[in-house]
């Protein structure tokens, strides 16, 4: 697997007023733009290809990753446009990803690696038989800045299940996954969510979950960059 889908193109709207003058993926925690931090797991993971989707301030996207034109081949999906939320983005990038499974990140989390790099360990354990969806979790009692209730229950197969109504779920998806490009068919709309495949891939059961060994940090909000950086001892310069 060589190529991911960074999913870059949201509003930035919950990060105002960071996002006042740039792009979420390019906020920092501990002086690393959101979006380096996951370009450099993708490096170290061996990835050469990324897609890249972008709406909000999207010049400062595609001039940022120019930098970065001698680590990757780096290929823009263009939602000025229209911003075409999740599943619609997928949509929209897919004839521009060879790889199939291919790797998908979202630029507004932050994890540490105990050990082996995360996204070659879900590479490893990509087992085309029994998934078309794996997913990345952490449990909820570690899933750092959270700010909900979780998302998935898990059985001991790694198979997921939806949150039921208003009960606690176990395991917070962290936004890294692979994805199997034949679920990305018949989409309902121009713009909707992955929610949509996901929940295809759950009514056949091939939608699996793995934990996470590292930490995990949700920072997709002002006050979570802060508390990412202290926990981790950043104080603003890696």
């Amino acid at each position: 697997m060589n190529t991911a889908m960074i999913m870059a193109a949201g509003k930035g709207t919950r990060m105002m007023p960071l996002t006042a003058d740039r792009p979420k993926p390019l906020v920092e925690v501990g002086g690393v733009a959101l979006l380096d931090h996951v370009l450099d797991h993708l490096r170290d993971a061996g990835v050469g290809k990324i897609v890249v989707n972008a709406h909000y301030r999207a010049d400062q996207i595609e001039a940022h990753l120019a930098a970065h034109a001698t680590d990757f081949d780096v290929l823009i999906s263009d939602e000025r446009d229209l911003l075409r939320d999740t599943g619609g983005g997928l949509v929209q990038a897919l004839p521009m990803i060879s790889d199939d499974p291919f790797i998908c990140v979202n630029a507004d989390n932050w994890w540490t690696n105990d050990g082996e790099n995360a996204i070659s360990r879900l590479m490893a354990h990509w087992d085309a038989a029994r998934m078309d969806v794996l997913m990345l979790l952490v449990p909820l009692a570690t899933a750092y800045n959270s700010q909900g209730i979780g998302d998935f229950n898990m059985d001991a197969d790694g198979r997921l299940s939806r949150r039921v109504g208003d009960a606690t779920a176990p395991y917070v998806w962290t936004g890294i996954q692979l994805l199997s490009k034949k679920l990305i068919i018949d989409p309902p709309s121009d713009v909707f969510s992955t929610n949509v495949f996901w929940d295809r891939a759950i009514a056949e059961g091939r939608c699996m979950g793995l934990v996470h060994e590292g930490m995990w940090f949700d920072v997709g909000y002002p006050a979570a960059i802060a508390a990412t950086e202290e926990r981790l001892g950043l104080h603003g310069a890696c």
